[in-house]
């Protein structure tokens, strides 16, 4: 008797990560957006409510869906630490150091004691399968889930490129009236991203050359040609 082989990757629905989006098993995509946050607290009155118009403005100007998704992650402070060690070898003030040493000390009774959370701010566009042109099948609970695509993946990602583009550059316009900064997330930080998504025990991707590089809006591209997909 043959032994039964299976992955967890074939209950995950995302195929593949390229050119800047999700591809995802069943010929959908997403973009990935990242988002500054600001302190509404802090704020007056009148920027409050000048925020709140804002905000809805946004809402009120969007004939597409989009998700919102804030991620809580422990805040990381090794690096920081290890900074401070640095700088208390440099320095030559005996004072200086022992007032290194507490502050050292302080942040980490901080971050031991208090648990402090980093907060990310994301939205999620999607590219459907409907727009792709696939018609909805009645739903079966005994079927397979697809694990592949249904066309070729660079006849998939040129129809979401015409699609998500001008929606993500409406969506940096109206956030930016917020005053929030928002671009889209390279392929390199998705992949970082959803691995730590799966893997919240793991320590994030380290010594990963493409994850090193600094993070760019990737330009909007010409609308390309679509060819139709070979039978």
């Amino acid at each position: 008797m043959s032994a039964i082989k299976a992955s967890t990757q074939e209950h995950l629905d995302i195929y593949t990560i390229k050119d800047h989006l999700v591809f995802c098993k069943d010929g959908s995509v997403a973009l990935v957006l990242q988002t500054t946050a600001i302190n509404f607290g802090l704020l007056s009155d009148e920027e409050q409510d000048a925020t709140i118009y804002s905000y809805a403005a946004l809402i009120n100007s969007l004939s597409f869906p989009i998700q919102i998704l804030i991620r809580s992650q422990r805040k990381d402070v090794s690096e920081y630490i290890e900074l401070l060690d640095q700088r208390m070898q440099e320095v030559q003030s005996q004072k200086v150091k022992e007032t290194i040493i507490k502050y050292r000390q302080f942040i980490k009774s901080l971050v031991k004691e208090n648990r402090v959370l980093e907060k990310r701010f994301y939205v999620v566009v999607p590219f459907t399968t409907v727009e792709l042109g696939l018609t909805a099948s009645a739903f079966n609970p005994f079927a397979k889930a697809p694990q592949k695509p249904p066309f070729d993946l660079s006849y998939i990602g040129e129809k979401a490129m015409l699609i998500l583009y001008p929606k993500r550059d409406h969506l940096i316009r109206q956030f930016a009236r917020i005053g929030l900064k928002v671009r889209q997330m390279t392929t390199p930080e998705l992949i970082s991203f959803f691995y730590n998504i799966y893997n919240p025990s793991a320590s994030i991707l380290k010594n990963h050359p493409e994850a090193e590089e600094k993070p760019e809006t990737p330009p909007v591209q010409p609308k390309p040609e679509i060819n139709l997909p070979s039978k």
